[in-house]
Formats: structure tokens, C-alpha cells, sequence
């Protein structure tokens, strides 16, 4: 979160550990949300993978964004980043023990629109069917 809101925030007398937990919820709902990221802990959730494998089962990520995923998803700690001096170089990711965990509510909230695709595409196809509406309502 950028520093104005954590201004506007603390202008309002919003405590500054109330400030901070506002922060860092964000940042992480905002890493969560991201498709990229989901994507990478589901596939991280079989084991410890080499940057390649990782490309290879993300469908559509440029290396470059997996770069900075994987960057971003290591600083949060949820994932370890190992480099194995060998001939030619190695490194692996794995998720850690936090990145388990997420990968767990990751779960959840797939399993919770496996069980409920058809009531959504239905409902969007019923809104999609239906004359438009006026602006503002």
C-alpha cells in the first residue's frame, strides 16, 4: 500500500498497528488475488520444482512475470528459493511451510467453485440474457 492511504489512515487517528495490519492485509489479498500466484503455489503444492518446470506448467506466463513471482512470493516467505552449486547451476523452489498453508486455503476456495461453476455460469448467463439496464442501477 502506498503511503497516502497509511496517512489518510493515521490523519483519521487510525492506530498505527491498525494502520500497519491495514498494510499488510492489502498487500497480501493483493498477492493472493493475482493469477499468477495461485497458479504458481498450486503447482509448487506437488514439491520443490527447477524454474523450468514451473514455466512449463504455468500456461501463459512469460518467464519474466514467473521471475517476479517467484521474487515476490520468496520475499513474503512462502516459498524458498534453493541454489545448488553444481555443474551446470540448480536452483529449486519449494513452498514453505506458510506457502502450505495458503496452498491449502488455495484449495478451498477451488474446491468452492468447483462445487458451485454451474450456479455461477448460470447466473451469468442470465444476467448476460437480460436487457440492459439503466446506468447507476
Amino acid at each position: 500500500m502506498t503511503g497516502s492511504l497509511g496517512s489518510e489512515l493515521a490523519r483519521r487517528g487510525v492506530a498505527p498497528d491498525c494502520v500497519r495490519t491495514i498494510e499488510v492485509v492489502r498487500d497480501v489479498l493483493a498477492r493472493v488475488g493475482d493469477k499468477w500466484t495461485l497458479l504458481t503455489i498450486t503447482v509448487l503444492a506437488s514439491g520443490p520444482l527447477r524454474f523450468t518446470a514451473v514455466h512449463e506448467q504455468v500456461a501463459g506466463i512469460s518467464q519474466r512475470m514467473l521471475s517476479q513471482t517467484l521474487r515476490a512470493l520468496t520475499r513474503d516467505g512462502l516459498v524458498t528459493r534453493t541454489a545448488y552449486s553444481e555443474v551446470p547451476p540448480r536452483v529449486e523452489y519449494a513452498l514453505t511451510p506458510l506457502g502450505r498453508s495458503l496452498g491449502e486455503a488455495v484449495d478451498g476456495l477451488v474446491h468452492w467453485v468447483r462445487d458451485h461453476q454451474s450456479d455461477i455460469v448460470r447466473n451469468r448467463d442470465e444476467f448476460d440474457q437480460a436487457p440492459p439496464r439503466s446506468q447507476g442501477g
